[in-house]
């Protein structure tokens, strides 16, 4: 899924810059996703293992995510081990989400 053609014409994160972003998220599920579900076809919930400045780096990547993609909403519910992060799409984004999902599969399968 390296293919970036899922990224919405309302993203306005410069060209560029979207596989960093990519791999940032990439990253992050790689070393901290613990467990993924889908509440509905519009939510999507991580649970992400928490540690020393974690908390931290989920807000900021879900904040920046959000001010180029303002369609995503993320709330970051902070836990002792656990970091929660649920991501809501409206109707129109759903594919964006089920791709985001897709991701999560792919970068996990690598931990």
């Amino acid at each position: 899924m390296s293919d970036l053609a899922w990224v919405p014409q309302s993203c306005t994160l410069p060209t560029e810059e979207r596989p960093l972003r990519v791999a940032e998220w990439d990253g992050l599920f790689a070393e901290r996703l613990t467990a993924v579900s889908r509440p509905g076809p519009l939510r999507l919930h991580l649970d992400l293992a928490g540690g020393a400045g974690v908390e931290e780096r989920v807000r900021d990547l879900a904040g920046r995510e959000g001010g180029c993609c303002s369609f995503f909403t993320f709330t970051v519910t902070p836990g002792e081990d656990l970091i929660g992060l649920d991501i809501a799409v409206d109707q129109e984004h759903a594919a964006v989400l089920d791709a985001l999902a897709a991701r999560t599969t792919t970068a996990g399968g690598r931990r």
